[in-house]
């Protein structure tokens, strides 16, 4: 018999391959769908709802003509916002051009935003389109803009089971606003 050190069997017992695991049985409970915001199948959508609420209960940060800017309620890093057309679209491919157009020139004004009130040295831009692609809230697109710093978040997240915020979503809502150009806050 050869030694195959990828071969651990269904009780974990088996020859050991060097590799660490990281069990996450939690995550389970997200790819089931399980206590996901209302989309287009089950409730109101929030990103629906969100634009008729008062721009700091909502914690809107900017509107457009087509998209507004918003705070992730479950953010991955400080300064964590996404840009969402007003319309219920599901697929990047439906908007048109002008709320492409849109969505882009927010998403860029958005990064100078954050930069300037934090400093932020790179970001993470991106739309999960799907489900199966990790949309959260698939029924809606919504483009992530997640900033970044050396050392950030690294491993608070997975193994401390914590996210390090260090200001109240509100307070950051409030900051990036203030800041947004040509824009009086609301």
């Amino acid at each position: 018999m050869t030694h195959d050190p990828s071969r651990v069997d269904q009780d974990g017992i088996g020859e050991p391959d060097a590799l660490e695991r990281l069990w996450t049985p939690h995550r389970l409970a997200y790819i089931r769908g399980e206590n996901k915001p209302a989309d287009a199948s089950s409730g109101e959508c929030p990103f629906c709802r969100i634009p008729r609420l008062a721009d700091t209960d909502g914690l809107v940060v900017h509107r457009g003509d087509l998209s507004f800017v918003v705070m992730n309620l479950y953010p991955y890093a400080p300064g964590h916002v996404m840009v969402c057309p007003y319309r219920h679209i599901a697929d990047y491919t439906e908007t048109t051009d002008a709320e492409a157009a849109e969505i882009a020139d927010l998403t860029r004004t958005a990064m100078r935003v954050v930069r300037q009130v934090s400093n932020a040295q790179g970001f993470n831009i991106g739309m999960n389109q799907g489900d199966v692609a990790g949309a959260g809230i698939a029924a809606h697109l919504h483009q992530h803009v997640v900033p970044r710093w050396p050392g950030d978040q690294n491993f608070m997240p997975v193994i401390g089971r914590t996210k390090t915020l260090p200001e109240l979503l509100g307070d950051t809502r409030d900051l990036l606003a203030g800041a947004w150009p040509g824009r009086a806050p609301r």
